[in-house]
């Protein structure tokens, strides 16, 4: 399929062959979830922790005599139905990750950026590159039109122009490696340089 390429000052800079393998595809929401999820379980930290009975700071020391109260027997106020007693079953430290096969996390990439393509929010441009005056480019998004959007580059990304980037609000910039699903979805336009299109080939083929 072919599209156009335009420069960031919105000049048309002739077309761009994308392959029908990558960004042709008929969407599928199963996948797209499988990987999301995969993609955000692995990145949650899993730090949340509570103390248990054996942990909390409490004396052993039997708490009444074990009969003659009329009371239910205890041992020791660390009990789970005490106040400030340990806490039974709660979260422990631990990885959320799962397996996700390497094909399957493929084939997600190649759907999300079919995705793209299929609802008109795909446009490639020539290049990436700026003088590193966040003003100037700011201004050239909004003649764009472009709110929350992610621009995919090449092997590396034009320092100058990530740092004219850093500080515009909703726009994002990634090398080619760092492209993925989740990031790919959640924004309205996804902006790849030519670079970053031969780099998404040759990576999905």
């Amino acid at each position: 399929m072919k599209l156009d390429v335009i420069k960031l000052d919105g000049s048309k800079a002739g077309s761009v062959d994308l392959g029908e393998d990558i960004f042709d595809l008929e969407p599928r929401a199963d996948i797209l979830h499988r990987v999301v999820r995969w993609q955000r379980n692995k990145a949650q930290a899993g730090t949340h922790k509570v103390k248990t009975r054996s942990e909390v700071s409490y004396s052993t020391k039997k708490i009444y005599r074990q009969k003659g109260t009329g009371g239910a027997r205890h041992g020791a106020r660390s009990a789970p139905i005490f106040r400030g007693g340990g806490i039974y079953k709660g979260p422990v430290v631990r990885s959320h990750g799962h397996d996700l096969p390497k094909k399957v996390r493929m084939l997600g990439l190649k759907l999300a950026l079919s995705a793209k393509a299929k609802a008109g929010e795909l446009i490639v441009i020539e290049s990436a590159a700026s003088d590193g005056k966040t003003g100037a480019l700011a201004k050239q998004v909004k003649e764009l039109g472009w709110k929350r959007a992610l621009i995919i580059d090449g092997a590396e990304v034009n320092e100058d122009f990530a740092k004219a980037a850093r500080n515009i609000e909703g726009l994002d910039i990634l090398p080619t490696m760092g492209a993925n699903v989740y990031d790919i979805l959640k924004r309205d336009t996804l902006v790849l340089t030519k670079a970053g299109v031969e780099a998404l080939e040759a990576r999905l083929k």
